[in-house]
């Protein structure tokens, strides 16, 4: 503690005597808005600053890390500086808020020497809705480095307040299965609260700070660098990055960042500005590596049927699957998946007939894999078998030959080097052979989406299987998933597998069928993994039934209308010429909106919402314009324009 205080200390007298800094520099964002600044103390330490319209909206915080040979904490010197230039691009996304996107933002880089001479390079990127950092060690070296700690700080005004979710302790829970990212969010805290784990805070972690909201996550992890998080105390607002530990590693698996140099950290992002620039921001995509796949025509986003989000294990069986490949295919949906012990109760010869049935009626299967070698006690299957890239040669080649278009794999160790490595080794072999992917019991995706466009979906959610399992969680869905939006799925696709439309065995169920009906569009996932079953859909209106057929797979555009951090959320999203315009209300009391629609032109168009009672639906005509709409709790509506 004496530490993080002498620490504050430094950085209040920075705050209030920029002039005593050793080196600075200041650069801006292409719309002058926003301005961050780089600096060196006397004592040879390193230290940024963010500003929004000229005003702070973090103390200086501190920058460094520390190799096995060599340290960058203190001692630094300023070596060069090179000019500020602008960095544009553009690129295509296959889930998430838009296909087309385009980013520009203004770039710094600043090399330090420590005192052995090695040097230390600064990248420092903004853009009109935030700022983003890396470290680049840009010497070359014969042998690996390890990155032991970074320094890595954000130090927030006191007044700040923050909604978090923490991450479970490594090893703890079911079968030894944590982290992957399942927990409650605490909302609107003080930035001083500890997480009620050691292993501290996960991204996106969001902040509302006078005007502004703050949304910190990183991207660009190539494979060698450990995903990171925040550290579980913040004494002072002082939040800092911590490294996994060896638990959150494969078996036998390095944890740390390690390889030889040259070497980057991934990008360390802070969007900020209203929630509308936040809820437009695709920072944390833009920041990830380019696309390492080039032929994409299979690649083929869409709903998927799914048997075990209500009917569990028993229903992985082949007369049940073959019942939801003809659900899938009456509601023209693309895509369902059979999950767990497919290969014991159906088995491969049989997988491929139901592939080729699927197939006439123009449905694809996806199929479950266990990732797991000995780091969990988990004993679904197949397990195992994509351990090696030899295992996912073989197994890969032979669900390709079957017809299989993608495999849903789960159960991760956590965040470790060699996991994020697993990762990326997983989605370039998949691509090799024609194989979407979805990741379970796994991290946030932090970017990978864009850099492999296969990955069209990832869990790192407390998602809708938790709600069958307890009823608490059951008590709390509509305020979680108004969380959503704004935090985990505010940069990275999210396969919550939402929307049940009839009864959950054994759970009270508290949200109104307008809520559900809203979560395939409020929520962004390239894979929409639907649990309503067919007995419950066949008991729906036909105008629900032409609804649900009519959801795409991939948004060309979206525009947030509205909402707060767990209370409400409204959004749009556009395919092609058609809005689909989806909001929910996780407040106790009625919610009146006021929607302004006239984006979507002029004309009319389908507005479903709740009846008298919450299981009741109603279709209505609605005009384009302002458009007045009252939410009951728990409740939501769907409002699609041609």
């Amino acid at each position: 503690m004496k530490g993080y205080v002498a620490l504050s200390g430094v950085l209040a007298l920075l705050a209030t005597c920029s002039a005593s800094a050793a080196w600075q520099t200041r650069f801006t964002s292409p719309d002058k808005q926003l301005s961050a600044s780089l600096s060196l103390d006397e004592q040879g330490r390193l230290w940024y600053q963010l500003f929004h319209h000229n005003q702070p909206v973090l103390k200086p915080s501190p920058l460094g890390l520390n190799l096995n040979n060599a340290q960058f904490a203190k001692g630094l010197s300023f070596k060069k500086e090179a000019g500020q230039k602008t960095v544009q691009g553009q690129y295509e996304l296959w889930t998430g808020k838009q296909r087309h996107v385009e980013y520009q933002a203004n770039d710094i880089n600043v090399s330090f020497t420590n005192p052995l001479g090695h040097t230390l390079t600064i990248e420092m990127r903004l853009s009109d809705d935030g700022l983003a950092y890396r470290y680049v060690l840009p010497e070359k070296s014969t042998d690996s480095r390890i990155v032991m700690n970074e320094l890595t700080g954000f130090h927030f005004f006191p007044e700040t307040k923050a909604w978090l979710q923490h991450k479970a302790d490594a090893k703890s829970g079911w079968e030894r299965t944590n982290p992957s990212y399942e927990e409650d969010y605490s909302q609107n805290i003080s930035v001083e609260t500890p997480s009620p784990t050691e292993n501290g805070w996960i991204y996106p972690a969001l902040y509302h700070y006078g005007n502004d909201w703050i949304a910190i996550t990183e991207a660009g992890n190539d494979g060698h660098y450990a995903g990171s998080n925040l550290a579980q105390k913040s004494p002072d607002g002082l939040y800092q990055l911590r490294f996994p530990s060896e638990k959150e590693g494969l078996s036998n698996g390095k944890w740390l960042p390690e390889a030889k140099l040259p070497l980057h950290s991934p990008w360390r992002i802070i969007a900020v500005g209203d929630l509308n620039t936040l809820m437009s921001s695709t920072l944390g995509s833009d920041l990830a590596e380019p696309a390492k796949i080039t032929d994409t025509a299979w690649i083929k986003p869409g709903i998927s049927a799914w048997s075990w989000g209500l009917l569990k294990d028993e229903s992985v069986t082949y007369p049940i699957q073959k019942e939801f490949i003809d659900y899938a295919a009456k509601m023209h949906w693309p895509y369902i998946l059979i999950d767990v012990n497919w290969d014991q109760n159906i088995g491969y010869d049989k997988m491929a007939e139901l592939a080729q049935y699927a197939k006439g009626k123009n449905v694809g299967l996806l199929v479950w894999y266990n990732s797991s070698g000995a780091w969990n006690g988990t004993q679904y299957t197949p397990k195992s078998q994509l351990l090696t890239h030899d295992d996912r040669e073989r197994e890969f080649a032979r669900l390709q030959q079957m017809g299989i278009k993608g495999v849903k794999v789960d159960f991760f160790p956590g965040d470790g080097s060699s996991v994020m490595q697993y990762y990326q080794d997983i989605l370039k072999d998949a691509a090799e052979h024609q194989l979407m992917v979805n990741f379970h019991g796994t991290t946030l995706p932090r970017g990978l989406q864009r850099t492999w466009p296969n990955l069209l979906t990832a869990e790192a959610v407390k998602g809708f299987e938790m709600i069958t399992f307890f009823q608490e969680v059951a008590d709390r869905e509509a305020t979680h998933i108004a969380m959503l939006p704004f935090t985990r799925n505010l940069f990275d696709p999210m396969d919550f597998t939402p929307m049940v439309l009839g009864d959950i065995p054994n759970i009270e169920r508290k949200t109104s069928n307008g809520f559900e009906l809203a979560l395939p569009v409020l929520l962004t996932s390239g894979i929409q993994h639907l649990v309503t079953t067919p007995k419950q859909m066949e008991s729906m209106p036909e105008f629900v039934k032409r609804y649900l057929r009519s959801v795409p797979g991939r948004w060309d555009e979206s525009r947030f209308l509205g909402g707060y951090p767990g209370k409400y959320a409204v959004i749009a999203r556009r395919a092609g010429k058609q809005w689909f315009i989806a909001g929910i209300n996780a407040e106790k009391e009625p919610k009146t909106l006021e929607l302004d629609l006239s984006f979507v032109g002029k004309g009319q168009g389908l507005l479903i919402e709740d009846g008298a009672s919450p299981r009741a639906l109603v279709q209505s005509e609605v005009d384009s314009g302002v458009r007045q709409l009252t939410l009951k709790p728990s409740a939501g509506f769907v409002m699609v324009f041609n």
